[in-house]
């Protein structure tokens, strides 16, 4: 048996919902050399990230940490550890992870109350407050990557009451202002392949002393057991671990060097330079004439959803962009697949030079695909 020839792929833009193109720092560190999940080096480096990402959270949560998988597993962690049979979650649902919310949910036992809302519209607290008297927990996404849209996360945590409120930032976090303690989040998760401008494979965490002293006494879920992973995790800075699993030490150096390089920078300007980004690329598909699929006002700058013209192949215009431009949009989630397209301008992708290519690729896709 012969194994194909080693192909060489294009350098892609990568300009859909996720992954982006990551900072060349977290490249970088991928490169280091291997040490064990339990030398002191990298227990050192786990607790320095761990550091840097409640900066990124805002939130001063012992229990913060990258979880070893993706962000989906990420939400299954928030509420497996938080509901299990007779409690009641009520999720706000704008858009695909909402969705997603409710069923990992109902898996873990919860009575689900859907609060649903139009796609492309932000949630609404009030109406969440009058879904259910008294919920165990509260969920919401603050940037839906489905829809392009943001959601007013304070409002939910000063209607929760006595609930848990879990809050995905999976398309926030790095991007733009996050305060979980401020806010009231009680359970946080996330992503690393948006604008944190690393590669998939991690989930960003947060849980808040109030929301662990309630979680779940056996989750069924051993690999997401917060309580395990704690003591792995989240030990005394530079201390004893118990040992729990292999952790994927390139990836949490990879992660590192990404939050390192936001700080860097600053988080402000990390998140202006997101606004601008997004800011010209709305101005530019307007000018164009093409109408922008999330309610004014309520559009992230680092995702945007714009609707597919009249007539046109959105199919074909996303091929023409990746074989002429080597440059990839996303397709829409459910119902919109092919007429909205998601475009996505995170990490360090959020640039005037990225907003530029886009722009004059897609007026020629559109016109020749």
């Amino acid at each position: 048996m012969t194994m194909s020839p080693d192909r060489i792929i294009p350098t892609r833009h990568l300009f859909g919902p996720g992954p982006c193109n990551p900072y060349p720092e977290a490249t970088a560190a991928l490169g280091l050399p291997l040490i064990g999940h339990l030398d002191p080096e990298f227990i050192a480096r786990m607790d320095r990230t761990n550091e840097g990402l409640r900066v990124l959270w805002g939130t001063r949560n012992a229990r913060t940490l990258p979880l070893s998988a993706t962000g989906s597993a990420g939400m299954e962690a928030a509420f497996v550890n938080t509901v299990q049979s007779g409690d009641v979650a009520v999720i706000a649902v704008n858009g695909l992870f909402g969705e997603r919310m409710c069923e990992v949910a109902s898996r873990a036992g919860a009575e689900v109350v859907r609060v649903d809302h139009e796609w492309g519209t932000p949630v609404d607290a009030e109406r969440v407050a009058a879904a259910h008297p008294n919920p165990t927990v509260i969920g919401a996404v603050h940037a839906e990557t489905s829809t392009g849209v943001l959601s007013d996360i304070a409002a939910l945590g000063a209607i929760k009451g006595d609930a848990l409120l879990i809050t995905d930032a999976v398309t926030s976090i790095g991007g733009m202002p996050l305060r979980a303690d401020d806010w009231g989040i009680d359970v946080g998760y996330a992503g690393t392949q948006k604008c944190l401008g690393v590669a998939p494979g991690l989930a960003p965490f947060t849980i808040s002393d109030r929301a662990f002293e309630r979680r779940v006494p056996k989750p069924q879920s051993w690999y997401l057991d917060l309580g395990l992973l704690g003591g792995y995790a989240n030990g005394a800075p530079g201390g004893q671990r118990a040992y729990h699993h292999t952790a994927p030490v390139g990836m949490v150096a990879s992660l590192e060097a990404g939050i390192n390089r936001i700080l860097a920078e600053g988080l402000d300007a990390v998140t202006e330079r997101h606004r601008s980004a997004g800011k010209a690329l709305q101005d530019g598909l307007q000018e164009m004439g093409l109408e922008l699929f999330a309610a004014e006002g309520h559009r992230l700058p680092q995702l945007t959803t714009v609707k597919v013209p009249e007539g046109v192949d959105a199919a074909a215009v996303r091929g023409y962009l990746l074989e002429n431009f080597n440059v990839e949009i996303g397709a829409g989630a459910g119902e919109f697949t092919s007429t909205v397209w998601r475009i996505g301008l995170m990490g360090p992708n959020a640039n005037p030079a990225s907003v530029a290519l886009l722009l004059g690729a897609l007026k020629e896709a559109i016109a020749k695909a």
